[in-house]
């Protein structure tokens, strides 16, 4: 909105309400055929699953089963069938014995047997109704325990019964350090940044210096040396030459940049600031990576229970005399590879959600221009999201399902050559795995940028894709800035987290002399405690990431004066036309304090 002054033709601006957001523009729905595709695709997975589970039983895959078909730990029955019943429920382990065939050409095959219990057979022990034949006894005792690896679970089981209040303790630790964290970048994030960057210096020069001092004082000994040098000590001088001069050009590198990128830091450390700002407006923000850890759970449970259904499915051949297996067409080995392709988009489709979710609440805190109001946005992105973008989720998600699914047939093409393949060949299968590797890489983050657009705006994908690269590629340095500096912070706050909680852990536990082994319930809380930050710290990357490109949308949509920009005081000195921008406001300011004063003094006169 704007109003015509009586004393100036120009136009000037006055706030706009909360309701007139960026955001809140008419939406429709995006990338509509890939919502269809998607959802083919799954039904298409259904009826895979359905023919194998007709043709086959989870069963065999659980329990095994012998060499004539039948499978253990259950009955077995064949109606319709000149073969006879069985009922193996007595015998619910899987004895299997490689031997070496001579009428085969030296082919190893698999005699299979069904058994009630591993220990009447001398070196075997169970493990998942297996019978394995222990071959690194040795190596489980002493990696494990000195009683074998069966007691080394049970020795574990101790311990978490006997620690699990402290373990308890170090997962609310592990929570208060991640708070901590995020109060730290909320409030002296400044502080921390430039301590960040200033002991990167510090350390460069600190080691420049160290390897500098060795290679001198190796060269003295040397040439004091009354012998002649060894081979041994003119290549360990040599060595701490050429790493003093790597060193220092690390080092000169590292503060050429720094020092040319310091308006770019400060941009981060702003950056930083407003994203304590708007987690701290939506504190649900933090819980939705659980939930997202929650159903990446669930996708990949179902994988593993579609897998086991597949891999039991078969029809019962004769390989050999009295020697049967399930024989599984092709379309149960299409089914493997349809239903690990399925589980790589629905992981990818999960974890766009989740980004989606936070950049559309993220977004709209952004471009609303009294920001103590947005209370419900994380409901209204996810609203957004289910109502018109799940297609443009399907999509991004299924470009990087895709690369990810060709670097796994390659590997899988590696590992069918495998000593067949000349150096040649190597070399081109590494070549193609790096990259896909590094393709694969971009197109998470330019997706993740895509999503956001989609976010904001409402475009479909690839124009989503397009406009974020465009914004991403006019303001390079400030991307540097951000990805180098934002996400080495981030990494620091994740490592400080799990190190604090392990060490605590250590010294909680060194006074249980009860307990076996130590390692195992430290490991585990340093492992929750670097879920616990991660859930956390991955909101912020992701509110960062958010933030700058409503940043820069707002820069290229704006100007400050006709059009007031959305963003805050702090972040306008980082514009072009800051200094007018912030004449502008302040004029604003004041124009509307002496209306106030005017109409308080005339209400008072009547």
């Amino acid at each position: 909105m704007a109003t015509y002054s009586r004393r100036s033709s120009r136009i000037q601006p006055t706030e706009r309400s909360s309701a007139e957001s960026i955001t809140n523009k008419t939406r429709s729905f995006t990338d509509g055929i890939w919502l269809i595709f998607f959802t083919i695709f799954l039904i298409g997975l259904l009826c895979f699953l359905g023919y194998c589970v007709f043709y086959g039983d989870i069963f065999r895959t659980l329990n095994g089963y012998d060499n004539c078909g039948y499978v253990c730990g259950k009955p077995n029955n064949f109606p319709g069938s000149q073969r006879s019943n069985q009922d193996c429920r007595d015998y619910n382990k899987i004895e299997e014995r490689y031997h070496i065939m001579v009428t085969n050409d030296g082919s190893k095959e698999i005699d299979k047997l069904c058994v009630s219990d591993c220990s009447k057979y001398n070196g075997y022990k169970p493990v998942f109704n297996r019978c394995i034949q222990n071959r690194t006894g040795k190596v489980v005792n002493n990696l494990f325990s000195r009683t074998g690896l069966k007691n080394f679970f049970s020795e574990v089981s101790e311990d978490f019964q006997l620690c699990w209040q402290e373990m308890c303790y170090l997962c609310l630790i592990s929570l208060g350090c991640s708070l901590t964290i995020l109060v730290l970048f909320r409030y002296v994030i400044g502080v921390v940044v430039w301590v960040v960057l200033l002991g990167s210096i510090a350390a460069s020069i600190t080691g420049t210096v160290i390897l500098w001092t060795m290679w001198r004082n190796s060269k003295m000994e040397n040439d004091n040396t009354t012998l002649g040098l060894t081979d041994i000590e003119f290549r360990k001088t040599n060595t701490y030459f050429a790493f003093a001069i790597l060193a220092s050009i690390a080092t000169l590198v590292i503060s050429l940049i720094i020092i040319v990128m310091r308006k770019r830091i400060k941009l981060v450390v702003q950056l930083f600031k407003e994203s304590g700002k708007a987690v701290a407006a939506m504190p649900v923000l933090l819980f939705q990576p659980i939930l997202t850890f929650l159903c990446l759970g669930a996708v990949l449970f179902l994988w593993c229970y579609f897998s086991l259904w597949i891999e039991s499915s078969g029809v019962l051949v004769e390989k050999r005399q009295l020697v049967y297996y399930y024989e599984k067409d092709g379309w149960m080995r299409f089914a493997r590879w349809y239903n690990f392709f399925g589980m790589l988009w629905m992981t990818q489709f999960v974890i766009g959600c989740q980004h989606m979710v936070i950049a559309g609440a993220v977004s709209i805190w952004y471009f609303n221009r009294n920001k103590s109001e947005v209370r419900l946005s994380a409901m209204q992105s996810a609203g957004n999201l289910i109502r018109y973008h799940l297609g443009s989720i399907a999509l991004g998600s299924f470009i990087v399902a895709l690369v990810q699914f060709l670097r796994v047939i390659l590997k899988a093409i590696e590992k069918y050559l495998g000593k067949r393949q000349g150096k040649c060949v190597n070399c081109a299968l590494k070549f193609c795995q790096c990259c896909l590797y590094c393709f694969e890489k971009i197109l998470k983050y330019l997706s993740r940028n895509a999503y956001i657009e989609v976010a904001i705006n409402g475009y479909p994908f690839c124009k989503a894709g397009r406009q974020a690269f465009k914004l991403l590629s006019s303001n390079v340095l400030r991307v540097a800035a951000i990805n180098s500096v934002g996400d080495f912070v981030l990494f620091l706050g994740k490592a400080l987290v799990v190190v604090a909680t392990v060490l605590i852990g250590i010294k909680l536990l060194q006074f249980k002399d009860e307990i076996h082994h130590m390692w195992v319930p430290v490991t585990l809380s340093g492992l929750f405690a670097y879920f616990i930050a991660h859930c956390f710290i991955s909101t912020y990357e992701m509110t960062i990431d958010t933030i700058f490109l409503c940043f820069c949308e707002d820069c290229e949509q704006n100007d400050g004066a006709e059009k007031p920009y959305y963003m805050s005081r702090g972040l306008m000195e980082f514009v072009e036309n800051s200094k007018r921008t912030l004449e502008n406001s302040e004029k604003r300011c004041e124009s509307q304090r002496r209306t106030t004063d005017i109409a308080t003094v005339s209400g008072k006169i009547v």
